[in-house]
């Protein structure tokens, strides 16, 4: 049993909101959890929100391997990356760690085609992005928008 820490999307940055599951679920599963919170797992769409997202993940990560899944994959097409949105990543704004991606088959023959995000330590340049097998399982970062109720 896994306890979800309902502090839901509880930061606004811009006009999104951020929920940080504590879930480890494959990348699949972590999109459907989004989903059902009216959202979708994160998409970066600046070097402001990335570096937002990085300070927290920070304070939330318990060591090296706990990282958060975000909405980007290249299962369709090996080397096409797009958000869950379907629009293509933008190869101008990345954050890709040194020598990622690298679609490792070591641990899964279908190689690595999720992408998740964050270093402990903190990461030089804001790159902390690494390819992975999306049937591992991770915790998770969803983002919906800003809903006024007036």
């Amino acid at each position: 049993y896994s306890k979800l820490h309902f502090i839901v999307f509880e930061t606004q940055h811009g006009r999104q909101c951020y929920y940080f599951s504590t879930n480890r679920l494959t990348w699949s599963e972590s999109r459907d959890e989004c989903r059902q919170k009216v959202g979708d797992l994160v998409q970066i769409d600046s070097r402001e929100e990335q570096t937002f997202l990085e300070l927290r993940l920070r304070e939330k990560m318990n060591n090296d391997e706990d990282m958060f899944w975000i909405g980007l994959t290249d299962s369709e097409k090996e080397g096409t990356w797009l958000w869950v949105d379907r629009s293509p990543l933008n190869e101008s704004l990345t954050f890709w760690r040194d020598n990622e991606p690298n679609n490792c088959t070591g641990r899964d023959r279908d190689g690595e085609d999720c992408v998740k995000m964050g270093m402990i330590t903190g990461a030089p340049d804001l790159k902390c992005w690494f390819d992975q097998s999306c049937k591992e399982a991770y915790r998770s970062i969803c983002e919906r928008p800003v809903i006024n109720v007036f």
